[in-house]
Order: C-alpha cells, then structure tokens, then sequence
C-alpha cells in the first residue's frame, strides 16, 4: 500500500517489529497485499495474530502482514490516522473511538473481564477514593471500569485526582505509592501485584454486565477499510484464528506464549479472563441484534462519560451486517 511506513516516531508504542508473513501459496507474488498490523501483548490481543502466523493464514489469503506492539488501542488509532498502520487491536474502552469516526471494527474478538479499579491496603470501598490521586490510561477500558466505577459510588470524576498516566507507568507508580488507586487490566495487574502483594481490587467488569458489555476488536484504518477486498482477507484470516483457538485453547495459549515470550501458565491465566468468540457465536450474536445491542449500550456510556456528543448508529462504523 503506501510507503514509508513506521517513519514517524510514535509515542508510547514498543518497539517490536515482527514479520507475519510469507510467500502466498494460492496467490500470485503479484496479488499478495502487504498490511500493517497492531496489537497489545496479552491473550486477548495477540492470540488471533500467534495462530494467524502459525496456521499461515496470511499467506492463505494473499497477505504478507508485519506486526508493531502497542501499549494500548488509542496508541493504535493514532497512528492509523498519522497513516502508519492499517488494522490494529482495541479494548472496550477505546471503541468511542470508531465510533467517533476515526476507524471501522472489522472483527469482534472477545468479551472482556480483565478490568479492574485497584487501591493501595486500607482502601476497601469505592467511597473511600473521594480525593485520592488516580492512575488511568486516557480513553482504554482501565478509563472505563474508573468511570463506572465512580458512577457506582455517587462519584463524579471532579471528586477525585485524576492523573493520565500510560499503562507502564501505571504499573511503577502504583507499585512505588505514589498513587492511590488505578484503572488499569490484567495481565499488567500481575506486575502491579509483585510489587504490591496487598493491592485491594475494588472493582471489575464483571460488576456492569447487566448494564454494559466489554467486547474487544480489530479495527481498520478509514483508508485501509475503504480497500474492501484487502480489508475482506484480513476478516477471513480472524475469522480463520477465532475458529482454530476454539477448537485448540492449550495449542493457541503454547502460541501466543512463545510470541509474547511469556509462560504458558502467565498466558492462561490471562486468557481466563475474558470470554473467547468463535464465528458460529459471533454470527449468532449479529443476527440475533445482540452485537448491535452492545455496541448501542456502549455509546450511551461514551455519551454519559463525554467521549461522544451523540449516540452514532453502529452500522456506521461496523463493517459487516448489524441486525
């Protein structure tokens, strides 16, 4: 697609460049169509790109994709925007984002629990966070769980200390004390717990779900949405992983662990915390209206929380059919 990519220096994203492809073994060296493609190192958004590269789905479909890690989804947007990535990875808190019109969700991964809202020992209830200072990741799912959170406990965010902090930073600050409390998600949490074994959680997903869903995405780029066929290959290659790490979780764990360089035993501790979506489940969810149903619910909260001044109907910026 277009040159030059990755020349601009992006704050906040790591540095790891993995190639994902090789040559197509269907499609002519001609046709194979180069992408560049984000992600976050957990389970939820690595899986998916570990089988990808293993099962060589790139390939099957005529793509030769290079991978960059970010530290979160808005990261990711940004430099689609700046015209450095094409598709990428996002929690639930950055999807106010497509719907802002900034990119197009290709792909529903997962539902997520990994969210929490922590406190230092002595914490032990949401009330008690009025004027304390707060860690949170602006616009991710760690920004979230503190909004509705807070909300929970008749607390508006002037009541407290916010600090936008990006997650590393995050998992030193809270850990050295010098915040009281965090937005933040697994498995970035077990980092925060070796350095604060008594860290209280007082909050998680799994506290809103008769009011809000958590799903996670893949997103495009407007431009790389636009090239529908190329952005069609990709939604196969998804489509492709989802059904592979359904059918084989141990496999798809021993995956994603030699990818991110972590233990098998890190890495599925970190997949238990979030429920995995196959396309059998997917299609299900979109025919029956429940896909549109939470993507709805969603940009009520954006709305409520200031991140949208309307409620955009999903379709557009879903690529795919919405019942």
């Amino acid at each position: 697609m277009r040159s030059g990519r990755f020349t601009r220096t992006l704050a906040g994203v790591l540095i790891l460049s993995l190639n994902f492809g090789v040559a197509a073994c269907s499609d002519s060296a001609a046709s194979e169509k180069s992408v560049d493609f984000g992600y976050i190192a957990d389970y939820n958004g690595a899986s998916l790109l570990a089988v990808a590269n293993d099962q060589k789905l790139w390939a099957k479909h005529g793509l030769k994709a290079e991978a960059k890690v970010f530290t979160n989804g808005p990261l990711q947007i940004t430099a689609m925007n700046a015209g450095d990535l094409d598709y990428g990875y996002i929690g639930p808190g950055a999807v106010w984002l497509p719907a802002s019109g900034k990119a197009k969700i290709v792909a529903l991964n997962s539902l997520g629990n990994a969210d929490r809202v922590i406190a230092q020992p002595g914490i032990t209830d949401l009330a008690q966070l009025k004027g304390k200072k707060i860690g949170v990741p602006e616009g991710t799912s760690g920004d979230m769980i503190l909004t509705l959170a807070l909300a929970k406990a008749g607390l508006s965010t002037t009541d407290v200390e916010r600090v936008p902090m990006d997650p590393a930073t995050i998992v030193t600050a809270f850990g050295a004390g010098q915040i009281d409390a965090a937005g933040i998600w697994y498995p970035l949490l077990n980092n925060i717990k070796a350095k604060q074994p008594n860290l209280v959680e007082l909050a998680k997903n799994a506290d809103f779900s008769a009011e809000i869903a958590f799903p996670t995405a893949f997103v495009a780029g407007n431009e790389a949405a636009a090239e529908t066929d190329q952005t069609g290959r990709v939604e196969k290659v998804l489509r492709e992983a989802m059904d592979f790490r359904a059918q084989h979780p141990d496999r798809t764990i021993e995956l994603t662990a030699k990818l991110l360089n972590k233990s098998a035993a890190d890495v599925k501790a970190d997949a238990a915390n979030s429920e995995m979506l196959d396309t059998t489940t997917l299609d299900g969810y979109l025919a029956d209206g429940t896909v549109k149903k939470w993507l709805t619910g969603m940009g009520d909260y954006f709305v409520g929380a200031g991140k949208l001044p309307a409620n955009p109907d999903p379709a557009t910026y879903y690529v795919g059919d919405l019942k």
